[in-house]
């Protein structure tokens, strides 16, 4: 072990003392200076190929669950913890969240969520309610509650709320 370690550190320093392509000092080269005009990569907003592109931002394809079962609020550091629990009417619903109306901002004291969620192209109809549901959370940050005395989620057929005491 002793040889193969001293055979590795004479044979770097060796590589490093020359000038050749495998010393890993010279892989980039020296400095030169940069045309002008060129795009900053790291600058936002800039068309950008490469392997770190942004890609195209999927259009979320949510519809309203039918139903609301229940609505909580519980206390979280940052805010508020919004969870609710909802039915479709078929089995398979995924990818469920809270849509804010108004973009967030409160309407008379009232922060009013859509619940939303993509449902499978061919998915069975009916079956046991409790199968069927599903539950998502949501934070509201302490600056977004300013002013807020209910909180509000709607589903196609009715809505829930819970009121701050």
């Amino acid at each position: 072990m002793r040889i193969v370690l001293s055979l590795l550190l004479i044979s770097t320093l060796a590589l490093t003392a020359c000038q050749s392509r495998w010393n890993p000092v010279n892989w980039f080269g020296a400095d030169e200076p940069a045309p002008e005009g060129t795009a900053n990569p790291l600058l936002p907003g800039q068309e950008d190929t490469g392997v770190f592109a942004k890609r195209p931002v999927a259009v979320y394809s949510g519809i309203p669950i039918q139903t609301v079962k229940s609505v909580t609020v519980q206390k979280v550091p940052e805010g508020a913890l919004v969870t609710a629990v909802g039915v479709p009417r078929v089995h398979g619903v995924f990818a469920v969240k809270l849509k804010p109306r108004n973009g967030g901002v409160p309407e008379n004291g009232v922060l009013t969520y859509d619940l939303l969620g993509v449902h499978p192209s061919e998915a069975p109809y009916g079956g046991p309610e409790r199968s069927r549901e599903v539950t998502v959370g949501h934070v509201v940050t302490t600056q977004q509650l300013q002013g807020v005395h209910t909180i509000r989620v709607a589903g196609q057929q009715n809505a829930r709320q819970a009121r701050r005491r």
